[in-house]
């Protein structure tokens, strides 16, 4: 595991803490669980899935993202375990029972949500006490949307995580690069759940749209959140756009004249706003992020810079 330090602080003085990284037992797991969405971003579905008789397994946790497209955690319990390839197996049964997991999704988040899932970009989290180089191997290989996240508890209190590494798609400026990379740990906010707008044309669908302009400036806009750290993944969704770390910070929804920019940043909190600002949070909108901030030229785009800097520290 990387070199991680954590101290204490009182009365000027520094004593370091020391971390816990026994093998995942089943309370850890329900905790996790019990703050999914808080930690992860990620909406808990069901906990022990059975896959019935025929494939004799059971999903550690089953979760819907704030992007809406479905999780399966799987938790290594041990320094045996395969967990890796356990999680494919589960992913692979998940794509051949859509419907079983739509149903799932139907009796907890109702109609619109389970009509809302996608399907194209399924996501398999492994959480462990460490990983090694031949996971980061294999996580390269397998050609899947991968994350391992390490853990590391201090006393009861504190409980760390960090992403190990990931398996996407790198976008930039439509040049697409498969990698998977180290990541930094980082803070975790809690953020509310995406909101879902009918049906309309697709992002992919409204970017050869753009004006040169406005797909300049789109491209100045990932360019700048890219800058911000090694970390940060792009994924593109049916409707956006969305930049994440362990979880969404930034998501972009084009429009003919600009650019819709949301952020998970809490309204009322981020100091004086912009005019081309408002508070989106009790408003249904694509994307992710309470923020929304209408971008048109390189001013606007300069204005908020500090805001996208905000949502990427979690601040």
């Amino acid at each position: 595991m990387s070199e991680i330090n954590l101290f204490r602080l009182v009365d000027g003085s520094a004593t370091k803490l020391h971390g816990h990284q026994s093998d995942l037992e089943r309370p850890l797991q329900k905790l996790i669980e019990r703050n999914l969405e808080t930690m992860l971003g990620i909406r808990f579905l069901a906990s022990e899935y059975s896959t019935g008789r025929l494939h004799a397994g059971r999903i550690d946790t089953l979760g819907l993202d704030e992007n809406n497209c479905p999780v399966i955690l799987e938790y290594k319990r041990a320094a045996h375990e395969n967990v890796i390839n356990q999680g494919l197996f589960y992913l692979n049964w998940l794509m051949d029972h859509q419907a079983d997991f739509k149903f799932l999704v139907l009796e907890k988040f109702g109609k619109d949500v389970s009509e809302a899932i996608d399907w194209r970009a399924p996501r398999l989290v492994c959480i462990a006490a460490d990983f090694n180089r031949y996971d980061d191997h294999a996580v390269q290989q397998i050609g899947r949307n991968i994350e391992l996240i390490r853990y590391r508890k201090f006393g009861e209190e504190l409980l760390l995580l960090e992403q190990a590494s990931v398996y996407a798609n790198q976008e930039r400026r439509g040049t697409s690069a498969k990698v998977a990379q180290p990541y930094k740990q980082e803070a975790v906010v809690i953020t509310a759940p995406a909101k879902t707008v009918g049906p309309d044309k697709s992002y992919a669908d409204l970017l050869p749209t753009l004006s040169i302009t406005l797909t300049e400036l789109l491209a100045t806009i990932e360019d700048y959140i890219f800058s911000l750290g090694d970390d940060v993944q792009r994924k593109e969704l049916r409707l956006y756009v969305a930049f994440k770390r362990l979880k969404n910070f930034s998501t972009i929804v084009l429009q003919k004249n600009r650019l819709l920019l949301y952020l998970h940043l809490n309204p009322k909190q981020s100091g004086p706003l912009p005019p081309n600002a408002r508070d989106v949070s009790d408003i249904g909108h694509w994307g992710t992020g309470d923020l929304e901030i209408a971008i048109a030229d390189q001013t606007d785009l300069d204005a908020v810079k500090p805001l996208i800097t905000m949502a990427y520290e979690g601040r």
